[in-house]
């Protein structure tokens, strides 16, 4: 655990409420930095033939996988370089306070545990699902299940490559951005994530490249959707990266509910028979994969369960919000900004 002092030194160089120091960057700049800093994740996604899909490439295809891995990771770690840069020079701080501002350090492992249970109470209901009803949980108590997932490349990309860049960069370096311009932690936690929802964007392109026969204002609509969601998400991890200073701990629960996928909200859960390694989920998995066939329908019972733990998680994370994500750790304190 830090020094008090080392975390009180830090709120007084970057939270908004120490009136009595002037911003390291204006609102203006940090938002022209946090668009740059997006650019830089998503464009080499089309400069080079290796990472750019096309209507007999998709994005899903290994290659193409591998060569965005390469790029994104390149992109974070010069992103990464630059916020260092401009910590310990414009705002005189030393790598340590930097590294902190960044939510590399301290590690803070219970900020981590806190984190991921309350994701997962909110996540009770698919838990069920997925663990109880689709036997799950027998691959995954012999680590069966995950290490199935990461073998294959969409595994890695969803969650491993894909949460930990985009957290690096929408959580870790935007929201860093906005604290060195003194932003309220309310605003961060709403601003912020359009950035990583815009980012999603490019999808459409894609979609509509691998998928010409879907009608386009289908493809419209899929794409607001999917921008609504992660700029749900978005909010979410801002909030808990403010709170705990963790950028683990949102790391984790990225890739957690990337695993999770988003929750059913209608209809009957169905028992599922697997006849090859387990289905590699994600946010932007959108087909159902033969990987699983159904074997009819469970007891209706199992359906009531389902949906009582899906508002059972939904109540818990609203009552639990604040006291799981509280931490000496935290970057921000939202009492003192809405004074």
């Amino acid at each position: 655990m830090a020094p008090v002092g080392f975390v009180d030194r830090l709120r007084k160089l970057y939270a908004k409420q120490s009136g009595d120091l002037p911003p390291v960057l204006s609102v203006s700049t940090a938002a022209f930095l946090s668009i740059l800093v997006t650019l830089a994740y998503v464009v080499p996604f089309y400069i080079s033939k290796q990472t750019r899909p096309s209507a007999s490439l998709s994005r899903d295809a290994p290659s193409v996988i591998r060569s965005r891995v390469r790029a994104v990771t390149l992109a974070c770690i010069g992103s990464t370089f630059f916020m260092l840069a401009i910590i310990t020079l414009k705002a005189s701080a030393s790598l340590p306070e930097a590294l902190k501002l960044l939510g590399y350090w301290p590690i803070g492992f219970l900020e981590i545990l806190k984190s991921f249970l309350l994701t997962a109470i909110l996540f009770s209901g698919p838990l069920f699902e997925r663990g109880i009803v689709e036997r799950d949980w027998m691959l995954g108590i012999r680590g069966a299940a995950i290490a199935e997932s990461l073998r294959s490349w969409i595994g890695f990309r969803n969650f491993v490559a894909g949460p930990i860049t985009e957290e690096v960069i929408f959580r870790s370096i935007i929201i860093s951005l906005h604290l060195l311009a003194k932003m309220t932690p309310t605003r961060i936690v709403f601003i912020s994530p359009l950035y990583f929802g815009i980012a999603h964007v490019h999808h459409f392109y894609e979609f509509r490249l691998t998928h010409p026969d879907t009608p386009v204002i289908a493809a419209v609509l899929r794409s607001l959707f999917q921008f609504a969601f992660t700029t749900v998400f978005g909010w979410f991890a801002a909030f808990v990266y403010l709170r705990t200073g963790s950028l683990p701990a949102v790391i984790l629960v990225h890739s957690f509910c990337n695993w999770c996928g988003l929750p059913r909200v209608w209809g009957r859960i169905e028992a599922g028979v697997r006849i090859s390694p387990p289905v590699v989920r994600g946010k932007d998995d959108t087909e159902v994969s033969p990987a699983q066939v159904t074997d009819g329908r469970v007891p209706v019972g199992w359906t009531i369960a389902y949906y009582e733990l899906l508002v059972a998680g939904a109540v818990g994370f609203y009552f639990l919000l604040w006291p799981l994500t509280e931490s000496p750790l935290a970057l921000a304190s939202f009492a003192a900004s809405s004074k």
